[in-house]
């Protein structure tokens, strides 16, 4: 069964573990390894030719999580602070620019070509953390201090929604799946119509960030919803994954998955605390 958060699909990785309501066998109706026989591999096949290596890989745990979602955070946040301090507010403009094109160029890599590892991951996290610090001091010259809050608020979002998946207070169905995709994409389209209509004369969009709207407020409280259920989906992947004997690369993917739910949470934090923050 494929992984319900899109950064975790893909034939080689996105198959899941039985689970109550899932109804099918993880990674195959075989533990991880099946491929290779029908039990799990402990020596050299039978009718192997001598000195055959088997692959060199391993079941992934929690703690290959912990360290690979660690490495990739703490490098958005370097390149983050980094642009923060040193990139002059006369470049700030192209160099964003150039960054999104980059990471966006990236993600869609790995996405779509089914490819996580260090090197994807942490380049990923480095020129996304760039766009990052760029977009956070802009907001921090005009709104002292909502940077910080911001982080405050996305940590507190994260361990709200960790205790919320750990007591199964919200339990991660096909059916909670595919409706937090549904409404992901619905906000991305609506905020690309509302960059349509901005650029073609309407200088407030369609009212979703403008802060003198209640729908602003409306919106940016359902962006960080919904941003918060894609750490559920990403929470029930890493579970499942490590359960059902997933490989050790596959610890990259989630990652990756983390990053991109953490950063979208932020980003809707940060503007959203600017609705209520007076200008400097």
């Amino acid at each position: 069964m494929e992984s319900r958060n899109p950064a975790f699909r893909g034939d080689a990785f996105g198959r899941r573990a039985a689970g109550p309501g899932y109804g099918t066998a993880g990674y195959g109706a075989q533990p991880y390894g099946g491929q290779y026989g029908t039990q799990p591999y402990s020596g050299a096949p039978g009718g192997a030719p001598p000195g055959y290596a088997p692959p060199d890989t391993r079941p992934m745990t929690m703690d290959d999580v912990v360290v690979r979602g660690f490495m990739t955070l703490a490098t958005l946040m370097i390149t983050a602070a980094l642009a923060w301090a040193l990139v002059p507010t006369s470049l700030a403009a192209p160099v964003l620019i150039v960054a999104l094109i980059a990471e966006i160029g990236i993600w869609a890599f790995i996405t779509f070509g089914r490819k996580a590892n260090a090197p994807l991951v942490l380049a990923f996290a480095a020129v996304y953390g760039v766009a990052v610090g760029i977009i956070s001091h802009s907001y921090n010259d005009i709104y002292h201090g909502v940077a910080f809050q911001a982080v405050v608020g996305t940590a507190l979002a994260f361990a709200a929604t960790l205790a919320v998946y750990a007591l199964r207070i919200v339990r991660v169905t096909p059916k909670f799946g595919r409706f937090v995709i549904a409404a992901g994409f619905a906000l991305i389209g609506l905020m690309l119509v509302n960059l349509l209509v901005q650029v073609f004369g309407g200088d407030d969009g369609i009212g979703i960030r403008d802060p003198g709207n209640p729908l602003a407020y409306v919106f940016s409280v359902a962006a960080i919803l919904v941003g918060c259920f894609f750490l559920l989906l990403d929470f029930d992947a890493i579970e499942q994954g490590v359960r059902s004997g997933a490989p050790e690369k596959f610890a990259w993917y989630c990652a990756f998955g983390l990053v991109l739910s953490l950063v979208w949470i932020y980003l809707e934090m940060l503007r959203l605390l600017s609705y209520f923050s007076g200008r400097d």
